[in-house]
């Protein structure tokens, strides 16, 4: 095979904090065995490429951000197994959505379900753009998947905004609700009121939540949240003792609390609303925070746990879009992508990410 594909694509390239972004073209070198070439169709900004962009969390750069991707195959290297995560035939053309990481499925964490801590861990828009290895990132382009990357067919019905944030947000989101259990007839508060925190009401009503919640300091957010299955919004800009006793005296004490904010102030307020029994899943602090001041002798004697969740496993990967596929007409997730950039427009489209705060902005490729 020649040392290129015999072609050429764009991308955008990510210097570091306060660089402007830079576009240049370059040659798509050939496939290796068991991968599969992508064009990009569309890309979402998520909330880390923003943290990432701000200097909030730290990566290898020149670096192609974006793993929010929507994508349609070019090309299947011929030892690739052609097949999705569902057993569908895959072909040039399909439309397709992936995994934020490819690793070793024989790896140790990999077989105890954690393939996103597995070995010889590759994330996409996360990886170093050197040599020919460029095109590993949302914000270009093409995008070569490597072997063991988790992919699913999407039905073209699907609108690209909704699908593109299936492979991050959905996904986490899917994690999330794993990790916490059976919510069927329980109480659940969410902090958080981002594209997590919003997509966590909805797959919590449709997995039988008896009452959600929904926690933030924006106004806009928790009005927001009410067209996704949440019953009560709390405006946490208020004194947390005085919001604490507001909700027990709301619920009793809330069964599970979801936190998608990262923020200490947020957690330590969820785990003040738990009943007896309860449990917290903390996803949203995945950049430095404070230390978070927990009372042991009240998650002792109150029975509580406290768990973590980073990315998600091929079974969540696989929940979500079921999810997607079955509630996509039911919520207004579409109107949660607030604005649309084509790539030329890179830098425009964080800029305004970073000053607006929407839930989502889109980069359409095509």
């Amino acid at each position: 095979m020649s040392a290129t594909s015999g072609k050429n694509g764009r991308l955008v390239l990510f210097d570091g904090p306060g660089t402007p972004f830079r576009t240049e073209t370059h040659a798509v070198r050939a496939l290796h065995p068991g991968e599969i070439l992508v064009r990009n169709i569309y890309t979402t900004l998520c909330g880390s490429d923003l943290h990432t962009f701000c200097g909030l969390r730290s990566e290898p750069c020149p670096t192609v951000l974006g793993h929010e991707i929507v994508g349609e195959i070019v090309q299947l290297h011929p030892s690739h197994p052609g097949t999705d995560l569902q057993g569908n035939a895959l072909r040039p053309g399909d439309r397709i959505t992936w995994t934020i990481f490819a690793s070793d499925p024989q790896s140790a964490n990999a077989l105890r379900g954690m393939p996103q801590k597995g070995e010889g861990l590759f994330k996409y828009g996360h990886a170093r753009a050197a040599g020919d290895e460029v095109f590993h990132g949302g914000l270009a382009e093409f995008c070569i998947l490597q072997p063991h990357t988790g992919i699913i067919k999407l039905p073209e019905e699907i609108p690209l905004p909704v699908a593109a944030t299936l492979n991050c947000s959905v996904s986490t989101v899917a994690g999330a609700l794993r990790t916490a259990g059976d919510l069927l007839g329980k109480k659940v508060l969410i902090t958080g009121m981002g594209h997590l925190g919003i997509m966590c009401a909805a797959m919590c009503r449709e997995a039988g939540a008896s009452w959600t919640g929904a926690a933030d300091i924006n106004e806009t957010r928790l009005r927001e949240s009410l067209q996704f299955g949440v019953d009560a919004v709390f405006n946490m800009q208020q004194d947390a003792t005085g919001l604490t006793a507001i909700l027990r005296e709301q619920t009793g004490g809330v069964d599970v609390v979801f936190d998608m904010s990262g923020s200490p102030a947020a957690m330590e307020f969820g785990i003040s609303c738990l009943a007896i029994g309860g449990c917290a899943v903390w996803i949203g602090a995945v950049f430095q925070t404070r230390p978070v001041s927990v009372n042991p002798e009240k998650i002792i004697r109150n029975l509580l746990t406290i768990r973590g969740l980073h990315n998600y496993n091929f079974e969540d990967f696989r929940n979500a879009f079921a999810f997607i596929h079955a509630n996509w007409k039911k919520y207004p997730f579409a109107s949660m992508i607030e604005k649309e950039f084509t790539l030329g427009e890179t830098q425009a489209a964080f800029e305004y990410a970073v000053a607006r705060k929407p839930l989502r902005v889109g980069v359409r490729l095509t």
